[in-house]
């Protein structure tokens, strides 16, 4: 029971972030509308995605340290589910911008600028260096050889994560709040109310991607057991 508190935590808070983020009241806030209720969801899931990348990150320093295969184990899982939510986050992201940012009315403020968008293309970027993880673990036969390599990738990687999504799209032209100019959302347009479910749903799906990674770990120890000291 002790160790299950989390899990418990978790349901709690999606139940909670869920049901909130129905019956919350939104601020009349340009553009955005009800569709601010994606927020709960697109940003909670790169919240998971950047645990899950630290995760990692910290299993293959580990494996660096005492050269024990579940910490490779560990960290590749960890790596993978990352890319899931990144994913996810990717795409509400885009399915989010399509109904704020494109005007079918105007040619030149279509979805290809949504394509040119700076976040998503950085996002994008960091997204396809994690796949490159995953292609040179498949490349390397040995598995001592594969977990040191991949470990150290691994750290570039991460490090490569930020300046991809916080800092590079930040020097350039873009759409995406907290950019100069941007009339589609500020500090402002997030009522009291909705953090009160905002940062409770960004827990919950950390929570939850933890959750279904330790799930796959375990799987992969049992798969693995006769090279695991």
């Amino acid at each position: 029971m002790r160790k299950s508190w989390w899990k418990i935590l978790c349901v709690i808070l999606l139940v909670y972030a869920i049901a909130g983020g129905l019956l919350v009241k939104i601020p009349n806030a340009p553009l955005l509308e009800e569709t601010s209720r994606n927020l709960f969801y697109h940003v909670g899931m790169w919240a998971a995605m950047f645990v899950l990348f630290t995760c990692s990150l910290v299993h293959s320093i580990r494996y660096l340290s005492k050269s024990n295969l579940k910490n490779d184990i560990a960290a590749s899982q960890y790596a993978s589910m990352g890319i899931v939510f990144g994913l996810l986050g990717y795409i509400t992201g885009a399915v989010w911008a399509s109904y704020t940012w494109a005007d079918p009315n105007n040619p030149g403020f279509s979805f290809s600028t949504i394509a040119r968008e700076p976040k998503l293309i950085g996002t994008a970027i960091a997204l396809l260096i994690y796949f490159a993880y995953f292609i040179l673990r498949s490349s390397i036969q040995d598995m001592d050889q594969k977990a040191r390599i991949t470990a150290v990738y691994n750290i570039f990687a991460f490090a490569m994560l930020f300046p991809t999504i916080m800092i590079v799209p930040r020097l350039l032209p873009s759409l995406h709040p907290g950019q100069e100019g941007n009339p589609a959302l500020n500090f402002k347009d997030v009522s009291p109310e909705m953090r009160m479910i905002e940062y409770p749903a960004f827990i919950g799906w950390a929570l939850l991607a933890v959750w279904i990674t330790t799930l796959k770990i375990r799987i992969n120890y049992i798969k693995e057991k006769h090279f695991i000291k």
